[in-house]
């Protein structure tokens, strides 16, 4: 079944969110992000390990992160978990379901986190109103395409260490965006959940981290990471 929460829309409002310069559309007047204010729905935190939605669940609702880090995955038919993406505050998730009547994949807190759950129905007779709106979510879900087909060519990579690159370049470039240092932040993720989405071994992962500090191009302390040189690692991610 869906995770579903109890409301609390006095909590915070779109217009306040400092989020909203990532998930909303520039364009959006006052008036409008009210409007757009009025259908979303703020659930309790989600406590580590929450689902926001499992595979199979009816697809009703695109999500935003307010706070926290939620993964995706899918499970194929042997059983096999294939992490898909990690999502972080100020991103859109659930866009991928949008041409099916159910999700494919699961979503899943990482870490204690605050999601803003947006009907789509509503989103839909929302945006025909609003036309930089339509344009903002017709931008994301060209970039929910281009995630997947970046996945697609991070995996098509012949070394570990340019898996392991790509993803903090992303991370890095991700908290950046987020107006926060784009050379220190903490990874929500386990090694396991790196390694799997990497299409890696969670020694190898491990080994790759070790050799990027023997290198001086990362500080790691468990999941903190510094990078200490960015070039080098934009070149060893061909970035």
């Amino acid at each position: 079944m869906e995770a579903r929460c109890p409301h609390n829309r006095a909590a915070v409002s779109c217009g306040d969110c400092r989020m909203n310069a990532l998930c909303l559309p520039i364009a959006l007047e006052s008036h409008e992000i009210d409007r757009l204010d009025r259908i979303v729905e703020r659930g309790r935190p989600l406590q580590k390990g929450e689902y926001v939605y499992h595979a199979g669940d009816p697809f009703r609702s695109v999500y935003a992160v307010r706070s926290g880090a939620i993964k995706g995955y899918a499970v194929d038919d042997d059983g096999t978990e294939q992490v898909t993406g990690f999502y972080l505050p100020g991103e859109i998730f659930g866009i991928d379901a949008i041409g099916h009547a159910v999700h494919r994949n699961s979503a899943v807190a990482l870490e204690t986190s605050a999601i803003c759950e947006i009907p789509f129905a509503r989103l839909e007779e929302l945006s025909s109103q609003i036309p930089s709106l339509q344009r903002h979510f017709f931008a994301l879900m060209s970039r929910e395409i281009s995630n997947d087909q970046q996945l697609i060519a991070l995996l098509s990579k012949n070394s570990a260490e340019e898996r392991v690159a790509t993803l903090l370049v992303s991370f890095s470039a991700r908290h950046a965006r987020r107006k926060l240092s784009a050379t220190r932040f903490r990874l929500p993720m386990s090694r396991a959940d790196i390694g799997n989405y990497l299409g890696l071994t969670v020694e190898t992962v491990s080994r790759v981290f070790s050799r990027l500090q023997r290198q001086g191009i990362l500080a790691v302390d468990k999941r903190e990471v510094e990078i200490l040189d960015s070039d080098r690692l934009k070149a060893l991610a061909n970035a």
